[in-house]
């Protein structure tokens, strides 16, 4: 380009020539200015003074590593990171001191930090230790109960709350009390409306999972999903993760409703949610829209809670230190040398069986088969 302009071309005719903005042209030519071609240095540079203005200046930096190692050395407190250096420099009065950050920086760059970066992983998909749900293959709705709320006058109000884990779905039903035939009416009418997913979460709650005061026992609400082929997925206890999407719907939902308006009755309550509910579903169309499709939800089903239940239950837990897990009121041993990990238990009530798979976030698309148990769910008359 410089060689083209030297010959007579003009600048304009130059960066149409080789197809660069004219300042690029005027930019080499002024590199070159009137030296020869040869003889110019043609590395690219970058924008900006050599020499950042706001620079802290290398006889500052070096004093804050002399100061580090001199408080690493004869420090009473035995403290000499970036706080003690920065309350060494205002003990020496020294003019301008760096900002705790700088001093940061200047260990950093110098190369004299001890500790070791954390090493940030990539967080595992959403719904990663259901495969179906991973691959977007079927939804998942999630359903949780807020308590503990109380009106003026001592009046108790117990919310059940659900969202769907892609399409961000929500749902909210306030009550003053929570039960679990209120939980199956509540999600008929919820599934009659927008359609079935694959499958549906719940906490260790005995209204979602039923009373555990024997062994091998089914409450109405994982009945009722298992009768309509919804899969019911119960978390571990005391996991982080799990019940993430619908903990922040929670806390969400009391910021912007319960505690955002004053509330005189229950009704009010229950038009402010619906209003919010409303709003949060308009906002989120898109995403609705883009979710895996649900399941029609069928015309003429009718509940049975006599009827033996058939299908797939899920219980995701923590193993103990023998590889052993609980769930259904029982102990299963799983596997000893998995202890104190995660582990997916498929309950086949079809089948007779119950298939235990491990689980690792970090490896979230490996998850082997450990063993398959026989098991037999007990017909029981079950008690409304």
């Amino acid at each position: 380009m410089v060689e083209a302009v030297r010959a007579g071309d003009s600048l304009h005719e130059v960066a149409a020539q080789f197809g660069v903005a004219l300042a690029t042209v005027q930019r080499w030519v002024a590199r070159a200015a009137y030296q020869r071609l040869d003889r110019v240095d043609w590395n690219d540079r970058p924008c900006g003074l050599p020499t950042p203005i706001n620079r802290t200046p290398p006889e500052m930096e070096d004093l804050v590593l002399t100061i580090r190692q001199q408080l690493r050395d004869t420090s009473d407190l035995g403290e000499f990171g970036a706080a003690a250096i920065l309350r060494e420099l205002r003990a020496r009065s020294v003019p301008n001191p760096p900002a705790l950050r700088t001093i940061g920086l200047i260990l950093e760059r110098r190369g004299v930090l001890d500790a070791h970066h954390r090493v940030r992983r990539p967080p595992p998909p959403l719904g990663w230790y259901l495969p179906e749900v991973a691959q977007e293959f079927v939804e998942l709705d999630s359903f949780d109960i807020v308590e503990g709320l109380v009106l003026e006058g001592g009046v108790p109000v117990e919310v059940l709350n659900g969202i769907s884990l892609h399409g961000g779905l929500v749902v909210s039903w306030p009550q003053h009390v929570i039960t679990a035939n209120f939980v199956v009416e509540a999600l008929i009418e919820h599934w009659q409306a927008v359609g079935l997913p694959g499958y549906v979460q719940f906490d260790n709650d005995t209204i979602f999972e039923g009373p555990q005061i024997h062994p091998d026992t089914l409450g109405r609400v994982a009945r009722a999903c298992l009768s309509l082929k919804v899969v019911p997925v119960f978390v571990p206890p005391r996991e982080t993760g799990f019940q993430a999407g619908i903990e922040g719907f929670n806390g969400r939902w009391q910021g912007k409703v319960w505690v955002r308006f004053h509330h005189a009755n229950l009704g009010e309550v229950q038009e402010h949610s619906g209003r919010y509910v409303a709003a949060h579903r308009q906002r989120s169309a898109a995403r609705i829209e883009g979710a895996p499709k649900r399941r029609s939800f069928p015309p003429e089903w009718q509940l049975n809670l006599q009827a033996y239940p058939q299908g797939r239950m899920v219980f995701l837990r923590r193993s103990d230190a023998r590889g052993a897990v609980q769930f259904l009121g029982r102990s299963f041993e799983v596997d000893s040398l998995w202890p104190h990990r995660l582990i997916r238990a498929e309950v086949d009530l079809t089948k007779h069986v119950i298939r235990f798979y491990r689980l690792r976030r970090r490896v979230p698309e490996q998850q082997p088969l450990i063993k398959e148990v026989k098991y037999i769910l007990p017909r029981r008359r079950f008690s409304e």
